[in-house]
């Protein structure tokens, strides 16, 4: 049978346009389809334009660091228009580039919605069907909205570049690494903030000390974090020509905010796709179901990225990507590799992480705890009382390091380091031959000799 492509990707951010790209190298005809703007989550609405706003949110906190080191400065207001426009003018700048490079690497481009008609058939929302050997869904994900009374009054981190102005405060429902980001960005740029996690502790999943450290840290500077809360009604709120939203919590309490932002879940992109039609499985939280080489149940079709709900990271997305081009069009079958990947959490303070935490580590075999927390000599300088933390979680029967865990300033920087170490296994004892950089935070990492504690 001729095909009219022998790849059709379905999705054009970064997992799907690095497929695409490095599949149409091999030789492949390749075409990819994207019913929005070329870049997906993470360059349009993810990744890139938060962590522009982390950039920016950080500069109140620098004004009063820079009269501490003796700079005569005065501080200004912050513009949201201002940088509202520059960044969107950025995110522009860069799907051009996405679109360059597609078009370079002779990828033909749809602007259209795709939807599977049949293993090897994709309808166009312009009308056309276009076939092809092989399919590759990447259509990633979406935030999703709590069932609660009212909760169409709010809005998710989509919504949250597109505001015509700042609020003056804001209610943030959620624990996990989105809300805690935007809880810090918000504080930083001025915005009293409030945060709602019905939870004990925020950022589930990761390591408890780390965790606790950056839940500690955000109040610090402001945020208010109340645990064990959650959202259970909303109305519209108008007191004259000012217009809020009311809530009520679960602990009965009430308040009106200026805008409420729920981060409190995602679902992939599967809805009325043909997936199931076409004999694709889909998952109870509508995941694409893929086996180890990100094949689903109909061997034509495979996925990658959010969209199957393995880990949802745009650097996997990528990963992924490629080992499925290394699988299809390059004879040489690569399962991805989910293990011990790095990871960032933007928060104020940051927290970088990578291997198994303290409680999963102990869960498994027996470790040492090697962990120090201190006032770094710039917070200390500055007249800070922001601490930070280095923690490593070792083996105690083969001496590799499992875990390791950063709270401070710039620790993603650390942490993608870190990782290339814990990711080839390197001990406690190769931590300990490492020379330190004096005077850094990061000395802490190969300068602990005793554990703090086994478990």
């Amino acid at each position: 049978m001729t095909f009219d492509y022998d790849l059709f990707v379905i999705g054009g951010g970064s997992g799907g346009v690095r497929a695409a790209r490095v599949a149409a190298a091999t030789g492949a005809k390749v075409a990819l389809a994207e019913e929005f703007r070329m870049g997906g989550t993470c360059v349009i609405r993810g990744c890139v334009p938060k962590k522009l706003m982390v950039f920016a949110s950080g500069y109140s906190e620098m004004f009063d660091d820079a009269r501490a080191y003796g700079w005569d400065l005065q501080e200004g207001d912050f513009n949201w228009l201002r940088f509202r426009d520059k960044l969107h003018a950025e995110l522009s700048r860069l799907e051009g580039i996405y679109r360059k490079l597609l078009d370079g690497s002779d990828v033909a481009i749809f602007d259209a919605r795709a939807t599977v008609k049949d293993p090897h058939t994709v309808a166009l929302s312009n009308g056309k069907d276009v076939t092809a050997k092989h399919i590759l869904v990447a259509t990633g994900g979406r935030p999703v909205l709590p069932e609660i009374p009212g909760a169409e009054l709010g809005i998710t981190s989509n919504e949250i570049f597109l505001l015509d102005e700042m609020p003056k405060n804001i209610l943030i429902v959620g624990g996990g690494y989105i809300a805690s980001e935007f809880a810090c960005i918000l504080k930083g740029l001025g915005v009293k903030v409030t945060q709602f996690y019905r939870g004990a502790q925020i950022l589930r999943g990761f390591d408890d000390e780390a965790r606790g450290l950056v839940a500690e840290g955000m109040r610090a500077k402001g945020v208010d974090l109340q645990l064990g809360t959650n959202v259970v009604d909303m109305r519209a709120a108008t007191d004259g020509d000012h217009k809020g939203i009311w809530v009520k919590d679960s602990n009965g309490q009430e308040a009106v905010y200026d805008q409420v932002m729920f981060a409190t879940g995602r679902a992939p992109n599967t809805g009325d796709m043909g997936l199931q039609a076409a004999g694709v499985e889909v998952g109870r939280q509508g995941e694409v179901v893929v086996d180890e080489y990100s094949q689903t149940a109909v061997p034509s079709i495979y996925a990658i990225g959010d969209v199957t709900n393995r880990v949802q990271l745009t650097p996997v997305a990528i990963r992924e990507g490629m080992a499925f081009v290394e699988t299809v069009f390059k004879g040489n079958p690569t399962p991805v590799d989910h293990a011990l990947i790095p990871s960032a959490i933007f928060t104020q303070p940051e927290m970088g992480t990578v291997g198994l935490s303290e409680e999963d580590a102990r869960a498994q075999e027996p470790v040492e705890i090697y962990s120090t927390a201190f006032k770094p000599m710039n917070h200390a300088f500055a007249g800070r009382d922001d601490r930070v933390l280095m923690k490593l979680v070792v083996s105690v029967a083969t001496r590799k390091v499992l875990g390791c865990h950063i709270v401070a300033d710039h620790a993603g920087e650390m942490i993608q380091l870190a990782g290339i170490a814990v990711k080839m296994g390197a001990t406690k004892e190769d931590f300990d031959r490492t020379v330190a950089v004096h005077p850094t935070m990061a000395e802490e990492l190969v300068t602990m000799k005793e554990p703090v504690r086994t478990a």
